[in-house]
């Protein structure tokens, strides 16, 4: 183990023996008083005690996705020291069973029937691409788990058995062409992705979108496998395309390659608009801001908020992971979704979760660090788009956001 990583396991162990004094994410309404009887709260056989809750936890702790998925492990695991710090929920600790997807669909797939069957946990936290999504997605709908997931994703799904914490495609994908559109003047794009669900599908509602309602055009489209380094006739084609934005959704340990090479290439930000909706503060560590800096992304949270919800949670995050561990969209999207599922226990009065789904909608978060959140009932959350410039230093300037909360649609017309 390296300094770096004692450090962190020392803070982490401070933070937990004062989490007293740690600003906490209180849910308005809530009241804690005796634990009601496990009988009355748990009627389907649940991991749940007089004293205890047991919940899942399942990312990529390894693999070319953990670069990606490590922040939302953190930021789920905070959220629940936080909860039990305060009392737990209905009166009881959570325990967490953590799993590990290793990046391999398969593996979750398997992973989530251990925890929802073995286990019998209340409520999983996890998944990050939509490959993950996918392969588990059956099993929670068959044995009725619940899955809170928490990245930004393609949309065109909606679930009984899932919380989306993340944006979907009208409030990341949609928003952010039409704000390169109009305050970049784009209208030729080159679409770029890695070689799976996500990237695809999310491409496949870009180019509706330029061609059919911008009417700009694609003048070139490329996917790679998860994991790929080598980018070089990628950015040949782009040369020879002149696009006027690179829309990139290339994910994982890819975009480190990815993005030194185009800088390698001559392709930086002082001279080509890059919009990409895959990184976040946690990939930037691995690219380097001086490879993206003047490249965009379209998040709906960034560490640089200057809100006061997320001043506290920033400073709690750090006193947990150490002062060098930053937050990103999908690790904030994480860290609310404990919150979410305590909220709606709490509002239910059961950890039975077809009464859990039952409360979820209306439920909100006005003290979520993004600034304020509300589960739809579609299970999508209403929130705000946002746009941040990356900086040499690797942080992120926002330079553009809603007016409103964007109401969620997994469904728009015309993009199916």
């Amino acid at each position: 183990m390296s300094n770096d990583q004692n450090d962190q396991s020392l803070n982490r162990r401070r933070v937990l023996q004062g989490l007293g004094t740690v600003p906490l994410m209180g849910v308005a309404g809530l009241s804690y008083g005796a634990a009601p009887a496990t009988s009355a709260v748990n009627t389907t056989k649940l991991a749940v005690t007089d004293t205890e809750v047991i919940v899942g936890q399942l990312h990529s702790a390894t693999g070319t996705m953990a670069i990606s998925e490590t922040g939302s492990i953190q930021a789920e695991q905070l959220a629940i020291d936080q909860i039990n710090a305060m009392g737990g929920v209905l009166g009881r600790k959570i325990k967490v069973i953590k799993e590990d997807g290793a990046s391999d669909w398969p593996t979750f797939a398997e992973k989530s029937k251990k925890l929802l069957v073995n286990d019998k946990v209340a409520c999983v936290f996890g998944c990050w691409t939509s490959a993950s999504r996918k392969a588990v997605l059956p099993i929670f709908e068959k044995e009725n788990g619940l899955l809170y997931y928490p990245t930004f994703y393609e949309g065109l799904e909606q679930s009984k058995n899932v919380i989306y914490t993340g944006q979907e495609a009208t409030q990341q994908i949609i928003w952010g062409l039409d704000w390169g559109a109009k305050e970049k003047k784009a209208k030729k794009f080159f679409l770029v992705g890695s070689d799976y669900i996500w990237p695809r599908t999310s491409m496949k509602i870009a180019r509706k979108h330029i061609e059919n309602f911008q009417k700009g055009s694609v003048v070139g489209e490329e996917y790679y496998p998860l994991g790929n380094t080598n980018f070089n006739s990628l950015i040949n084609k782009i040369k020879l395309a002149k696009p006027d934005c690179i829309f990139a959704a290339v994910v994982g340990g890819s975009n480190v390659a990815f993005y030194k090479q185009l800088k390698a290439a001559g392709i930086t930000g002082a001279k080509q608009f890059l919009l990409t909706l895959s990184v976040t503060e946690d990939e930037m560590l691995g690219v380097g801001g001086e490879n993206f800096a003047g490249f965009y992304s379209s998040m709906k949270y960034f560490q640089s908020l200057p809100n006061e919800n997320n001043k506290k949670f920033v400073e709690a995050f750090k006193k947990a992971y150490g002062p060098k561990s930053v937050i990103g969209d999908v690790t904030q999207a994480g860290y609310l979704g404990p919150w979410l599922w305590k909220a709606a226990v709490e509002k239910a009065g059961s950890f039975d979760v077809d009464k859990v789904v039952a409360a979820s909608p209306g439920i909100e978060l006005k003290t979520a660090p993004e600034g304020y959140v509300k589960v739809h009932a579609n299970h999508h959350l209403y929130s705000k788009a946002r746009i941040a410039q990356g900086m040499p230093d690797g942080t992120f300037k926002v330079v553009a956001e809603s007016t409103d909360l964007i109401e969620p649609n997994p469904f728009p017309k015309g993009y199916q």
